[in-house]
């Protein structure tokens, strides 16, 4: 079972506070630090530590990209 963390913990992980670069996509958190595309924790104009699921449909890719990236916890 996945650990728990709020909006406020997620959004330390954003690529500048801390080395972990996550974001959450339908109530999961993945772990985005190793891709190349989130270095400082920008990817184009989102950001990380934050729920992205109501940009997803924007993006030109679908939410299969997730399964790429390790899930680490849940958005409380």
């Amino acid at each position: 079972m996945l650990p728990t963390y709020s909006k406020f913990q997620l959004a330390l992980r954003n690529g500048q506070d801390r080395e972990e670069i996550w974001v959450a996509y339908q109530g999961v958190i993945y772990d985005v630090s190793e891709s190349r595309l989130w270095r400082n924790g920008k990817h184009y104009e989102h950001w990380a530590g934050q729920d992205l699921t109501p940009e997803l449909e924007d993006a030109p890719h679908t939410d299969q990209v997730f399964k790429r990236f390790t899930a680490v916890g849940r958005l409380k």
